[in-house]
């Protein structure tokens, strides 16, 4: 095998999303920081190693903004939006320092292990009613019937989003996420696009108006050095908080459910002991990492890593799912043990970007994984393996449909 073999991988196509572990493999043995072609023509430098990861998540000369690159160094040219898209982009995992920590302290709270805890019988309630309308059925989709509702009523429930509206935002949050780095691809997501900005100003102007006892209502008011949020912050953190606050979750428990299956033992291990749920979720989160690589940085000047220089201005892109099958850091990398210890995973990052909805994902994926089990005992997969669908895209790495069969 050699890097030849690979020239041509699209790493946002659903061919790569099948099964990326083997190209990263060759880059970690061979390249650990390597330059591939984005369909839109970019250059990405993929990160692959956990140690080279680790470092780059914590150098704050990897930045977020490509407008806080070193005077002299020119970056890549940014993709093509709409104009009433620009908004989306300006949230906390765009902005460096000040401009980050000001904009995650006014959700740092509401997604705190503690406020978290407080929503756990409301999580087991969702998911009960769920199983409950699906344990009589033959066959069912996981991700559509199951993965998908669970995190999509708790975070609509923690914005305020009306009931009726919530059915909206898995057409438009699929639409977003399955943009592909293209100028046809924004084309053709440009309507769903538009829904989705025009909907979130609503909103954030019916909460101005009459606020609710709602996380956007908390972020219409706050204020920060003494100043609020402008309407373009509050479009982008609240797009990016009903986007973040499922996709990683539904990820996780359809990637996650989809291992077990392909690891009777596992299940078994996990369906006879539930008190494992624990350290099961953090294995299925290193397995198959529900965000495979990390949202996009820059080198602000000439970096070194790996004995590889990245050039000033170059985009950057650290791969999560590489990482957490690196045998320097793992032993039996590519072997799925729910009783794992240590687990220092990078499912959620680390550093200054660490996912700020963890504890909540977390919680979401063990109370969800664990009822299926106990409630839906005997289940298969519906269809042949390879007839499985993934999910196109940069960032995330899901199924669009995980069809089971109750045996």
């Amino acid at each position: 095998m050699s890097i030849a073999d690979f020239q041509n991988v699209n790493i946002a196509a659903r061919e790569h999303k099948s099964n990326p572990y083997p190209f990263y493999a060759y880059l970690r043995a061979e390249h650990p920081v390597y330059p591939v072609i984005l369909p839109d023509k970019r250059t990405i430098w993929l990160v692959t190693r956990y140690d080279d990861v680790v470092a780059v998540l914590k150098d704050n000369r990897f930045v977020k903004d490509p407008a806080n690159v070193q005077p002299g160094f020119k970056t890549v040219t940014q993709p093509w939006l709409p104009r009433f898209a620009l908004p989306l982009t300006r949230h906390m995992l765009n902005k460096d320092k000040s401009d980050h920590t000001r904009l995650r302290g006014l959700v740092n709270k509401a997604f705190s292990p503690q406020m978290v805890e407080k929503m756990r019988d409301r999580i087991q309630f969702v998911t009960s009613a769920l199983l409950a309308m699906l344990v009589d059925k033959k066959q069912f989709d996981l991700i559509t019937d199951y993965a998908l509702p669970i995190p999509t009523t708790v975070i609509s429930e923690m914005m305020g989003v009306p009931e009726a509206d919530r059915h909206k935002f898995n057409r438009w949050t699929n639409a977003v996420m399955q943009v592909t780095t293209t100028r046809w691809g924004m084309l053709r997501a440009i309507p769903n696009v538009w829904a989705f900005v025009r909907y979130i100003r609503k909103f954030i102007r019916m909460r101005r108006i009459q606020p609710q006892d709602d996380l956007v209502s908390e972020l219409v008011k706050a204020e920060v050095g003494g100043e609020q949020l402008n309407d373009d912050e509050l479009v982008g953190m609240v797009f990016l908080l009903l986007v973040a606050g499922h996709e990683t979750t539904v990820n996780l428990i359809g990637n996650g459910i989809l291992s077990l299956l392909q690891h009777p033992s596992q299940m078994n291990l996990l369906r006879d002991d539930p008190m494992l749920i624990k350290p099961a979720v953090e294995e299925l989160l290193r397995f198959e990492s529900p965000v495979e690589m990390g949202t996009e940085r820059y080198a602000s000047e000439d970096i070194s890593i790996a004995g590889v220089t990245i050039p000033g201005g170059s985009l950057v892109g650290v791969v999560l799912a590489s990482a957490n099958r690196d045998g320097n850091q793992f032993s039996s990398a590519d072997t799925l043990d729910i009783q794992r210890e240590p687990n220092k995973h990078l499912a959620f990052g680390v550093g200054t970007h660490y996912c700020t909805g963890a504890p909540l994902a977390r919680m979401e994926g063990q109370i969800a994984i664990n009822t299926l089990l106990r409630t839906i005992p005997h289940f298969r997969l519906g269809i042949p393996q390879e007839s499985l669908r993934w999910r196109p895209g940069l960032v995330t790495r899901g199924l669009a449909a995980l069809p089971i069969t109750i045996t």
